[in-house]
């Protein structure tokens, strides 16, 4: 795109289809989001599911003397977003460092076999889009990793094991597996934008196969959370 146009609004980079996809895009994933998270046959998914095993382990958690094993369960819940939260960071560089080599990428994109046209300030704005993906998802780890910290507060918190039968026992229980299952719906959103980033590929080389990578992601993630055999190890009988 020459210089001259570097004014022109982002919207007018986009052709008719680009748009069409992008739309299609951002209605699956808010789609998805408020299928799994606001309807009721979301709660049959494994996330809802996995909610109801977290109020069960704080639970028990109060029948043990000893809670090592809980510690290590955090500790191991932490270690694991934690890395999904420098991952992002990680793919963020990535994403912005395609902006500084944009012209050399265009040049061997036109050399292959379908063929990729498009302008380098398309190809700009498409990257930047990809930053933004990998920003969300660094914002909802880097929340759910320090929710988790709150957790293991919580936990160290809980009132001894002799007192496991009193009132003010339980609501402490179940305040933090709220707050856990809370940390959880974070790291969830945080996934979703990684598995939704890998759709958006796709419109790097056509609107078409942005299109449907997007439709291919959310019905792999929908059978994972609807018809996977992990729902049937964890459904009640």
């Amino acid at each position: 795109m020459p210089a001259t146009d570097s004014g022109l609004l982002p919207m007018q980079f986009f052709s008719t289809l680009d748009l069409i996809a992008l739309a299609f895009f951002l209605g699956a994933w808010l789609a998805y989001h408020v299928g799994v998270e606001w309807t009721e046959h979301g709660r049959k998914g494994l996330n809802t599911r996995m909610n109801a095993y977290r109020d069960i382990w704080m639970m028990r958690m109060l029948e043990r003397d000893v809670r090592i094993v809980d510690t290590q369960i955090m500790a191991s819940l932490q270690n694991g977003t934690a890395f999904f939260a420098s991952t992002s960071l990680i793919a963020i560089g990535g994403s912005l460092t395609l902006m500084r080599s944009t012209d050399d990428l265009l040049a061997v994109a036109s050399t292959l076999p379908f063929g990729i046209e498009t302008s380098r300030a398309l190809w700009e704005l498409k990257t930047i889009g990809l930053a933004v993906i990998f920003a969300y998802a660094f914002f909802k780890f880097a929340w759910s990793y320090r929710l988790f910290n709150y957790v293991a507060i919580l936990i160290g918190a809980l009132p001894p094991h002799k007192d496991r039968n009193k009132p003010s026992a339980r609501t402490h229980a179940v305040r933090t597996g709220k707050l856990c299952a809370a940390a959880g719906l974070h790291f969830n959103r945080g996934q979703r934008a990684f598995f939704f980033a890998i759709g958006y590929l796709g419109w790097f080389i056509s609107p078409w196969l942005f299109m449907l990578a997007t439709a291919a992601v959310v019905i792999v993630m929908w059978r994972r959370q609807f018809v996977s055999d992990a729902v049937q190890a964890v459904k009640h009988a």
